[in-house]
C-alpha cells in the first residue's frame, strides 16, 4: 500500500470541488495537498480531464520537484506550489484556477479592493495583484519564479500569507492557499466571488469608495477574532 494514500485521496477530492464549483473549464487548473512530516506534496497530473481521473492519479513530489510517486507528468504549474510550500511552511494547500472573473481583474493588472462586508468577513485587505514578470524571469524558470513573483508581492506590501489566503498573478491568474487543500479551493471560490462582486460594484457606480475601516473590522472579527461569534461553538 503506498505511504501515500492518504495524501493523494485528499489532493484528489480537492481538484474534483474545482469543476463542481465552476472555477475550471476542460484540464484547467490545479490543486495540491502537502504532507510537512513525509515532506511531500501531492498534485494533478498535467492535462488531464477532471473526469478521468482517479486518486492513484495524482502524482507526488518533494519539494525539490522530484517525483516520489506516480506514473503521469504532474501539473505544469507544479515548480511554483513547490516553491511556495518551501517558502510557507504554514501552508496545507495550493489552488490555481483560471476563473473568469479572477483572471479579468488579473488581466486588469489591479487589486480588488475592498468594497463590502461579504470582503471584509474574509480579508481585512484588498486583494493583491503581483504585476507581469520581467522577461529576463520568464526566461530563467517561469513556474518557479511565479512563486517568487507571490513571495515579492507580500514582501513589498508587507502582507502576511496567514492573513491573505489569496493573490493575482497580473495578466496570469489567481492562486490562493490554506490549512489544507479543501481550503485553498474554498478560498478560490471565495475569490471569485468577491471579483465579480467588485467588477458589477464598479459599473454601476465607477467611483464606489472603500468599505469604511470601522465595518473591515467588525465583520472580520466576528468571524475570526479572539471574541467571535460566528457560526456554532
Amino acid at each position: 500500500m503506498s505511504k501515500f494514500k492518504e495524501l493523494k485521496r485528499e489532493c484528489y477530492e480537492a481538484n474534483m470541488q474545482l469543476p463542481t464549483l465552476d472555477l475550471v473549464v476542460y484540464t484547467f487548473g490545479n490543486v495540491s495537498a502537502v504532507d510537512r512530516a513525509q515532506e511531500a506534496f501531492a498534485i494533478k497530473p498535467s492535462g488531464v480531464p477532471y473526469s478521468d481521473l482517479k486518486p492513484e492519479d495524482m502524482v507526488v513530489l518533494d519539494f525539490d520537484n522530484h517525483v516520489l510517486e506516480g506514473k503521469m507528468r504532474p501539473s505544469s504549474d507544479t515548480k511554483t506550489h513547490a516553491f511556495l510550500y518551501k517558502e510557507w511552511s504554514e501552508i496545507g494547500g495550493i489552488a490555481h484556477t483560471h476563473a473568469t472573473y479572477s483572471v479579468a481583474w488579473a488581466q486588469s493588472q489591479m487589486d480588488i479592493p475592498i468594497f463590502g462586508t461579504t470582503h471584509a468577513d474574509h480579508l481585512t485587505s484588498d486583494i493583491p495583484c503581483a504585476p507581469p514578470m520581467a522577461d529576463e524571469l520568464i526566461a530563467h524558470d517561469y513556474e518557479h519564479m511565479t512563486g517568487q513573483q507571490i513571495i515579492d508581492c507580500f514582501s513589498s506590501k508587507k502582507i502576511s500569507y496567514r492573513q491573505v489566503e489569496m493573490v493575482l498573478i497580473g495578466n496570469h491568474g489567481p492562486f490562493t492557499w490554506g490549512d489544507n487543500a479543501a481550503k485553498a479551493v474554498y478560498n478560490s471560490k471565495v475569490l471569485e466571488e468577491l471579483a465579480k462582486m467588485a467588477l458589477l460594484t464598479l459599473q454601476i457606480n465607477p467611483n464606489a469608495p472603500r468599505l469604511k475601516e470601522t465595518l473591515i473590522n467588525k465583520h472580520f472579527q466576528r468571524k475570526h477574532g479572539k471574541d467571535a461569534y460566528y457560526g456554532q461553538n
